[in-house]
Protein backbone atom coordinates (compact mmCIF):
# COMPACT_ATOMS: atom_id res chain seq x y z
CA UNK A 1 0.00 0.00 0.00
CA UNK A 2 1.34 3.43 -0.87
CA UNK A 3 2.00 5.96 1.86
CA UNK A 4 -0.70 8.24 0.46
CA UNK A 5 -3.25 5.41 0.81
CA UNK A 6 -2.11 4.21 4.22
CA UNK A 7 -4.83 3.00 6.57
CA UNK A 8 -2.66 3.73 9.62
CA UNK A 9 -0.98 6.92 10.79
CA UNK A 10 2.64 6.99 9.64
CA UNK A 11 5.60 8.94 10.97
CA UNK A 12 5.54 10.91 7.71
CA UNK A 13 2.08 12.24 8.56
CA UNK A 14 3.83 14.62 10.96
CA UNK A 15 6.56 15.71 8.54
CA UNK A 16 5.11 18.95 7.24
CA UNK A 17 5.08 17.45 3.74
CA UNK A 18 2.43 16.04 1.44
CA UNK A 19 1.41 13.26 3.84
CA UNK A 20 0.71 15.74 6.63
CA UNK A 21 -1.31 17.96 4.29
CA UNK A 22 -3.39 14.99 3.13
CA UNK A 23 -4.04 14.04 6.77
CA UNK A 24 -5.15 17.58 7.70
CA UNK A 25 -7.35 18.00 4.64
CA UNK A 26 -8.77 14.48 4.72
CA UNK A 27 -9.36 14.12 8.46
CA UNK A 28 -9.38 17.42 10.35
CA UNK A 29 -10.24 20.36 8.10
CA UNK A 30 -13.73 19.18 7.21
CA UNK A 31 -14.62 18.16 10.75
CA UNK A 32 -13.42 21.36 12.42
CA UNK A 33 -13.86 25.05 11.57
CA UNK A 34 -10.58 25.29 9.68
CA UNK A 35 -11.42 27.58 6.78
CA UNK A 36 -7.85 28.41 5.83
CA UNK A 37 -4.84 26.37 6.91
CA UNK A 38 -2.67 29.11 8.41
CA UNK A 39 -0.33 29.03 11.42
CA UNK A 40 -2.94 30.90 13.49
CA UNK A 41 -6.70 31.22 13.34
CA UNK A 42 -8.01 34.77 12.99
CA UNK A 43 -11.04 35.47 15.18
CA UNK A 44 -13.37 38.45 15.56
CA UNK A 45 -14.43 38.83 19.22
CA UNK A 46 -15.98 41.85 20.91
CA UNK A 47 -14.84 44.17 18.15
CA UNK A 48 -11.26 42.97 18.46
CA UNK A 49 -9.28 40.93 15.94
CA UNK A 50 -7.52 38.05 17.65
CA UNK A 51 -5.03 35.43 16.51
CA UNK A 52 -5.15 32.05 18.22
CA UNK A 53 -2.77 29.13 17.76
CA UNK A 54 -1.66 25.86 19.34
CA UNK A 55 1.34 23.60 18.84
CA UNK A 56 2.83 20.45 20.33
CA UNK A 57 6.55 19.83 20.74
CA UNK A 58 8.16 16.38 20.68
CA UNK A 59 11.77 17.25 19.80
CA UNK A 60 14.54 14.70 20.33
CA UNK A 61 16.95 15.32 21.98
CA UNK A 62 15.25 17.57 24.54
CA UNK A 63 18.39 19.71 24.91
CA UNK A 64 20.23 20.71 21.75
CA UNK A 65 22.84 23.32 20.75
CA UNK A 66 21.20 26.70 21.07
CA UNK A 67 18.09 25.71 23.02
CA UNK A 68 15.80 23.09 24.49
CA UNK A 69 12.21 21.87 24.23
CA UNK A 70 10.98 24.47 26.72
CA UNK A 71 12.38 27.46 24.89
CA UNK A 72 11.21 25.94 21.59
CA UNK A 73 7.63 25.57 22.85
CA UNK A 74 7.42 29.25 23.81
CA UNK A 75 9.07 30.74 20.74
CA UNK A 76 7.29 28.38 18.35
CA UNK A 77 3.91 29.64 19.53
CA UNK A 78 5.02 33.28 19.74
CA UNK A 79 6.27 33.08 16.16
CA UNK A 80 3.08 31.52 14.80
CA UNK A 81 1.12 34.44 16.25
CA UNK A 82 3.67 36.98 15.02
CA UNK A 83 3.62 35.92 11.36
CA UNK A 84 -0.18 36.30 11.48
CA UNK A 85 0.44 39.98 12.22
CA UNK A 86 -0.56 39.66 15.88
CA UNK A 87 1.07 40.88 19.07
CA UNK A 88 1.49 37.73 21.23
CA UNK A 89 0.15 38.19 24.76
CA UNK A 90 -0.82 35.02 26.63
CA UNK A 91 0.24 31.37 26.44
CA UNK A 92 -0.89 28.11 28.00
CA UNK A 93 1.43 25.18 28.68
CA UNK A 94 0.44 21.52 28.82
CA UNK A 95 2.91 18.80 29.85
CA UNK A 96 2.78 15.04 29.24
CA UNK A 97 5.57 13.60 31.36
CA UNK A 98 6.77 10.01 31.44
CA UNK A 99 7.12 8.34 34.82
CA UNK A 100 10.75 8.43 35.93
CA UNK A 101 11.63 11.64 34.09
CA UNK A 102 14.44 13.43 36.00
CA UNK A 103 13.08 16.22 38.16
CA UNK A 104 16.20 18.32 37.53
CA UNK A 105 15.54 18.18 33.78
CA UNK A 106 11.91 19.16 34.32
CA UNK A 107 12.92 22.18 36.40
CA UNK A 108 15.52 23.13 33.80
CA UNK A 109 12.87 23.04 31.04
CA UNK A 110 10.34 25.04 33.08
CA UNK A 111 12.97 27.66 33.94
CA UNK A 112 13.87 27.89 30.27
CA UNK A 113 10.22 28.49 29.38
CA UNK A 114 9.96 31.22 31.99
CA UNK A 115 13.03 33.02 30.64
CA UNK A 116 11.82 32.65 27.04
CA UNK A 117 8.41 34.10 27.91
CA UNK A 118 10.09 37.08 29.55
CA UNK A 119 12.33 37.62 26.57
CA UNK A 120 9.36 37.49 24.18
CA UNK A 121 7.20 39.72 26.39
CA UNK A 122 4.42 37.16 26.88
CA UNK A 123 2.87 35.56 29.96
CA UNK A 124 2.22 31.86 30.57
CA UNK A 125 -1.06 32.07 32.45
CA UNK A 126 -2.54 28.55 32.52
CA UNK A 127 -1.61 24.94 31.90
CA UNK A 128 -2.06 21.25 32.58
CA UNK A 129 0.09 18.29 33.62
CA UNK A 130 -0.36 14.58 32.93
CA UNK A 131 1.99 11.75 33.87
CA UNK A 132 2.00 8.50 31.89
CA UNK A 133 3.47 5.13 32.84
CA UNK A 134 7.12 4.43 32.13
CA UNK A 135 7.50 3.22 28.57
CA UNK A 136 4.27 4.89 27.46
CA UNK A 137 5.85 8.23 26.58
CA UNK A 138 9.22 9.60 25.51
CA UNK A 139 10.42 11.71 28.40
CA UNK A 140 8.30 14.81 27.98
CA UNK A 141 5.96 16.33 25.40
CA UNK A 142 4.79 19.95 25.64
CA UNK A 143 1.74 21.63 24.13
CA UNK A 144 1.46 25.40 24.09
CA UNK A 145 -1.40 27.57 22.89
CA UNK A 146 -1.26 31.31 22.43
CA UNK A 147 -3.47 34.30 21.81
CA UNK A 148 -2.69 37.82 20.65
CA UNK A 149 -4.23 40.94 19.16
CA UNK A 150 -3.84 42.00 15.58
CA UNK A 151 -2.58 45.56 15.82
CA UNK A 152 -3.48 46.82 12.36
CA UNK A 153 -5.43 50.09 12.40
CA UNK A 154 -9.15 49.21 12.68
CA UNK A 155 -10.08 51.01 9.47
CA UNK A 156 -7.79 48.72 7.46
CA UNK A 157 -9.11 45.30 6.59
CA UNK A 158 -5.68 43.66 6.44
CA UNK A 159 -4.79 40.04 6.85
CA UNK A 160 -1.95 37.80 5.67
CA UNK A 161 -2.79 34.92 3.35
CA UNK A 162 -1.22 33.14 0.36
CA UNK A 163 -4.43 34.01 -1.49
CA UNK A 164 -3.20 37.64 -1.60
CA UNK A 165 -0.03 36.75 -3.55
CA UNK A 166 0.22 38.34 -7.01
CA UNK A 167 2.64 38.05 -9.97
CA UNK A 168 5.62 40.35 -9.57
CA UNK A 169 5.72 40.00 -5.79
CA UNK A 170 9.08 39.51 -4.10
CA UNK A 171 10.01 36.54 -1.91
CA UNK A 172 12.04 37.58 1.14
CA UNK A 173 13.80 35.68 3.92
CA UNK A 174 14.95 37.27 7.16
CA UNK A 175 18.27 35.42 7.36
CA UNK A 176 19.98 32.04 7.30
CA UNK A 177 17.52 29.15 7.06
CA UNK A 178 17.72 25.51 8.13
CA UNK A 179 19.91 25.98 11.20
CA UNK A 180 17.46 24.55 13.73
CA UNK A 181 16.73 21.30 11.94
CA UNK A 182 20.37 20.59 11.18
CA UNK A 183 21.55 21.53 14.70
CA UNK A 184 19.07 19.03 16.19
CA UNK A 185 19.88 16.22 13.74
CA UNK A 186 23.62 16.83 14.14
CA UNK A 187 23.34 16.57 17.94
CA UNK A 188 21.32 13.37 17.51
CA UNK A 189 24.05 11.90 15.30
CA UNK A 190 27.00 13.04 17.42
CA UNK A 191 28.31 15.57 14.90
CA UNK A 192 30.17 18.67 16.07
CA UNK A 193 31.35 21.78 14.25
CA UNK A 194 33.92 24.51 14.82
CA UNK A 195 32.49 27.04 15.35
CA UNK A 196 29.49 25.21 16.85
CA UNK A 197 26.26 25.04 14.84
CA UNK A 198 23.44 26.39 17.00
CA UNK A 199 19.70 26.35 16.49
CA UNK A 200 18.41 29.72 15.27
CA UNK A 201 15.71 29.58 17.98
CA UNK A 202 14.45 33.10 18.78
CA UNK A 203 11.21 35.10 19.09
CA UNK A 204 10.17 36.92 15.93
CA UNK A 205 7.60 39.33 17.35
CA UNK A 206 10.11 42.19 17.57
CA UNK A 207 11.18 41.70 13.96
CA UNK A 208 7.57 41.59 12.76
CA UNK A 209 6.81 44.78 14.67
CA UNK A 210 9.73 46.46 12.90
CA UNK A 211 8.19 45.43 9.55
CA UNK A 212 4.82 47.05 10.22
CA UNK A 213 5.51 50.41 8.44
CA UNK A 214 5.37 48.35 5.21
CA UNK A 215 2.41 46.22 6.33
CA UNK A 216 0.08 47.17 3.49
CA UNK A 217 2.49 45.63 1.00
CA UNK A 218 3.01 42.35 2.86
CA UNK A 219 0.97 39.55 1.31
CA UNK A 220 1.82 36.70 3.66
CA UNK A 221 4.44 35.66 6.23
CA UNK A 222 5.37 32.27 7.59
CA UNK A 223 8.10 30.79 9.79
CA UNK A 224 9.50 27.81 7.83
CA UNK A 225 9.50 25.14 10.53
CA UNK A 226 8.58 21.55 9.60
CA UNK A 227 9.36 21.02 5.94
CA UNK A 228 11.62 24.07 5.80
CA UNK A 229 11.78 26.78 3.15
CA UNK A 230 10.85 24.42 0.32
CA UNK A 231 7.58 23.30 1.86
CA UNK A 232 6.59 26.83 2.89
CA UNK A 233 7.06 28.16 -0.63
CA UNK A 234 5.24 25.17 -2.13
CA UNK A 235 2.30 25.93 0.18
CA UNK A 236 2.33 29.55 -0.99
CA UNK A 237 2.43 28.53 -4.65
CA UNK A 238 -0.33 25.94 -4.31
CA UNK A 239 -2.63 28.28 -2.40
CA UNK A 240 -2.10 31.24 -4.74
CA UNK A 241 -2.05 29.32 -8.01
CA UNK A 242 1.07 31.18 -9.15
CA UNK A 243 4.58 30.04 -9.88
CA UNK A 244 7.39 31.01 -7.50
CA UNK A 245 10.97 31.25 -8.74
CA UNK A 246 13.88 31.39 -6.30
CA UNK A 247 17.63 31.64 -6.76
CA UNK A 248 19.90 29.21 -4.95
CA UNK A 249 22.68 31.82 -4.95
CA UNK A 250 20.52 34.12 -2.80
CA UNK A 251 19.35 31.59 -0.21
CA UNK A 252 21.43 32.07 2.95
CA UNK A 253 22.66 28.93 4.71
CA UNK A 254 25.43 28.80 7.31
CA UNK A 255 28.43 26.74 6.09
CA UNK A 256 27.96 24.04 8.78
CA UNK A 257 24.36 23.55 7.58
CA UNK A 258 25.55 22.86 4.06
CA UNK A 259 28.37 20.65 5.33
CA UNK A 260 26.13 18.56 7.56
CA UNK A 261 23.56 18.15 4.79
CA UNK A 262 26.23 16.90 2.40
CA UNK A 263 27.50 14.47 5.03
CA UNK A 264 24.04 13.16 5.93
CA UNK A 265 22.56 13.23 2.44
CA UNK A 266 19.94 15.85 3.31
CA UNK A 267 18.54 18.80 1.38
CA UNK A 268 18.93 22.05 3.37
CA UNK A 269 15.86 23.52 1.66
CA UNK A 270 13.72 21.15 3.74
CA UNK A 271 15.51 21.81 7.04
CA UNK A 272 13.49 23.63 9.70
CA UNK A 273 14.13 27.14 10.98
CA UNK A 274 12.83 28.41 14.33
CA UNK A 275 14.11 31.97 14.15
CA UNK A 276 13.62 33.02 10.54
CA UNK A 277 10.61 34.05 8.51
CA UNK A 278 9.62 34.07 4.86
CA UNK A 279 7.55 36.95 3.50
CA UNK A 280 5.98 37.68 0.14
CA UNK A 281 5.59 41.39 -0.52
CA UNK A 282 4.43 43.62 -3.35
CA UNK A 283 7.23 44.92 -5.59
CA UNK A 284 6.53 48.50 -4.53
CA UNK A 285 7.53 47.90 -0.91
CA UNK A 286 9.97 44.96 -1.18
CA UNK A 287 13.21 46.93 -0.93
CA UNK A 288 11.79 49.16 1.80
CA UNK A 289 10.66 46.10 3.73
CA UNK A 290 14.13 44.54 3.50
CA UNK A 291 15.66 47.76 4.83
CA UNK A 292 13.25 47.71 7.80
CA UNK A 293 14.13 44.10 8.51
CA UNK A 294 17.88 44.70 8.30
CA UNK A 295 17.56 47.42 10.94
CA UNK A 296 16.45 44.77 13.47
CA UNK A 297 18.96 42.43 15.13
CA UNK A 298 17.10 39.33 13.89
CA UNK A 299 16.84 40.55 10.31
CA UNK A 300 20.30 41.87 9.48
CA UNK A 301 20.80 39.17 6.82
CA UNK A 302 17.40 39.71 5.17
CA UNK A 303 17.31 39.53 1.40
CA UNK A 304 15.11 39.00 -1.63
CA UNK A 305 15.58 35.42 -2.89
CA UNK A 306 13.05 35.28 -5.71
CA UNK A 307 9.76 36.42 -7.19
CA UNK A 308 6.25 35.33 -8.13
CA UNK A 309 5.42 34.66 -11.76
CA UNK A 310 2.04 34.49 -13.49
CA UNK A 311 1.09 31.33 -15.39
CA UNK A 312 1.43 33.21 -18.68
CA UNK A 313 -0.32 32.58 -21.99
CA UNK A 314 2.04 29.86 -23.26
CA UNK A 315 1.03 26.27 -23.93
CA UNK A 316 1.12 24.23 -20.75
CA UNK A 317 0.48 27.24 -18.51
CA UNK A 318 -1.95 25.24 -16.38
CA UNK A 319 0.82 22.83 -15.47
CA UNK A 320 2.94 25.73 -14.27
CA UNK A 321 0.43 26.86 -11.66
CA UNK A 322 1.51 26.19 -8.10
CA UNK A 323 5.09 25.37 -9.04
CA UNK A 324 8.27 26.35 -7.20
CA UNK A 325 11.37 26.55 -9.39
CA UNK A 326 14.91 26.77 -8.05
CA UNK A 327 17.58 28.37 -10.23
CA UNK A 328 20.61 26.30 -9.24
CA UNK A 329 24.19 27.41 -8.74
CA UNK A 330 25.10 25.32 -11.79
CA UNK A 331 22.85 27.40 -14.00
CA UNK A 332 20.00 24.92 -14.35
CA UNK A 333 16.52 24.67 -12.90
CA UNK A 334 15.07 22.25 -10.35
CA UNK A 335 11.44 21.77 -9.46
CA UNK A 336 10.75 21.97 -5.71
CA UNK A 337 7.95 19.88 -4.24
CA UNK A 338 6.76 18.77 -0.83
CA UNK A 339 8.44 15.75 0.71
CA UNK A 340 6.45 12.54 0.48
CA UNK A 341 7.79 11.23 3.78
CA UNK A 342 9.90 12.68 6.57
CA UNK A 343 13.46 13.92 6.02
CA UNK A 344 14.12 15.05 9.60
CA UNK A 345 11.85 13.42 12.20
CA UNK A 346 11.28 14.85 15.70
CA UNK A 347 12.92 18.25 15.15
CA UNK A 348 10.20 20.35 16.78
Amino acid sequence: MSQQGADRVLLGHGSGGSLMHSLIEGCFAGAFEMRELLDSALIEAGGARLAFTTDSFVVSPLFFPGGDIGELSVYGTVNDLSVAGAEPLFLSAGFIIEEGFPMDDLKRIVDSMSRAAGRAGVRIVTGDTKVVEKGKGDGIFINTAGIGFQTFPPERDLYFSPARIRPGDAVIVSGEVGSHGIAVIAERNGLSFDPPLLSDLRPLNGLVKAMMPAVEGIRVMRDPTRGGLATTLKEFAAASGFRIRIRESEIPHLPPVKGACELLGLDPLYAASEGALVAVASPGVANYLVSLMRAHEYGIHSRIIGSVEGPGPSVGATARKGQVVLETLAGGERMIDMLQGQQLPRIC
